[in-house]
């Protein structure tokens, strides 16, 4: 059983070895959608920790819906962390997000309380 697996993870190593970079990443990143990343964004206001999600799988770039580029925004879901403690408590829910890339920074997120 170990010789098959050796055998595989090897065969997986040749094969990303033979692709571009691009590929590799998103290898990368479509092995990260299937496990999870169990990640945390923190948005600051100057110093001040002003929003904490917890828990997010991953962050997506949007696709443009009339052309073949990006939108200029992020999202995810992830848990909002109200009191900032970094751990799930009762009454904080996981939500929809959005992170802006535009010059006027914003962070879109879901009530948590629907």
């Amino acid at each position: 059983m170990k010789s098959s697996m050796t055998i595989a993870i090897l065969a997986a190593a040749t094969i990303a070895a033979g692709c571009t970079q691009e590929t590799q990443n998103k290898i990368g990143r479509s092995l990260q959608n299937w496990t999870g990343a169990d990640g945390v964004l923190e948005v600051y206001a100057g110093e001040k920790l002003a929003r904490k999600f917890i828990k997010i799988d991953k962050l997506t770039t949007a696709g443009a819906t009339q052309s073949s580029g990006s939108r200029p925004y992020r999202f995810g879901y992830g848990v909002l962390d109200i009191n900032q403690n970094g751990v799930q408590d009762n009454g904080e829910k996981k939500v929809y997000f959005e992170i802006s890339d535009y010059s006027t920074n914003y962070v879109f997120y879901g009530d948590p309380g629907s």
